[in-house]
């Protein structure tokens, strides 16, 4: 069987950057760089040109930002920001207008390669620096920040009961992998915590995406904790 090949675009005004990142996606076997961007409106343009299958985009770009690429490529492109910059308004936004992920590029090579993957699975991976500072906000932040997270501004009609506000919107196994979600499990870790294949998984966290007007899989952790229904991190299974 023929290997499926991940098809990727770079966008950052640093030549240094995209050459550097070539050389690490190109050395996967199952990843190759289709194009090249130096500015924010000639990576949409070749975006919808060339159809990547994964858009890795530097926030700070002439013409158009990283943001702003993100809300015009997404959901139909997956989008990967990966920058310098990890401010909360940064990371928020990204993550409302649909980006796959959120690297610092700093992060190295490995986790450049890991987010690709996982934006290709249907997972969305945080820099483990802004993990940790983005799920305490989740847990205890403002709800306005946490909407922000959650999704885009038509989002904030949808439901978000409170422990005591009567059933959610989710039946109890979307609520059991919910809370999986809200910890950082991917749809493998969850597979295998609930005895079920990943598409299983997969097809799961969409129903769930769905039913609360999540863009991803982080909107979906912010819900969950602004709901009070995380509890406490799950137990890995006895190997």
């Amino acid at each position: 069987m023929d290997m499926v090949t991940t098809r990727i675009l770079i966008a950052d005004d640093q030549d240094d950057i995209r050459s550097g990142f070539r050389l690490i996606l190109d050395s996967q076997p199952d990843m190759t760089v289709v194009g090249e961007a130096a500015d924010g409106e000639a990576t949409v343009a070749l975006a919808r040109k060339l159809a990547p299958d994964v858009v890795l985009a530097d926030i700070r770009m002439p013409r158009l930002d990283g943001l702003e690429v993100t809300r015009q490529l997404a959901p139909h492109t997956r989008v990967v920001v990966v920058t310098t910059f990890d401010l909360d308004e940064y990371v928020h936004t990204a993550l409302r207008n649909g980006a796959c992920g959120f690297l610092l590029k700093r992060s190295g090579p490995a986790l450049l390669i890991e987010a690709v993957r996982a934006a290709m699975a249907g997972d969305t991976l945080i820099s483990p620096q802004i993990t940790v500072r983005l799920l305490s906000s989740l847990a205890g932040g403002p709800a306005a920040k946490l909407r922000a997270a959650a999704g885009p501004e038509t989002s904030a009609a949808a439901p978000q009961p409170g422990p005591a506000d009567g059933p959610g919107p989710l039946t109890e196994r979307e609520l059991e992998i919910a809370r999986l979600v809200a910890h950082g499990r991917t749809n493998a870790e969850i597979a295998e915590a609930l005895f079920i294949t990943a598409g299983t998984a997969k097809t799961h966290v969409a129903n769930i995406q769905a039913k609360l007007a999540a863009r991803n899989r982080v909107g979906i952790a912010a819900w969950v904790w602004q709901s009070g229904e995380a509890g406490p991190p799950p137990q890995d299974r006895p190997s």
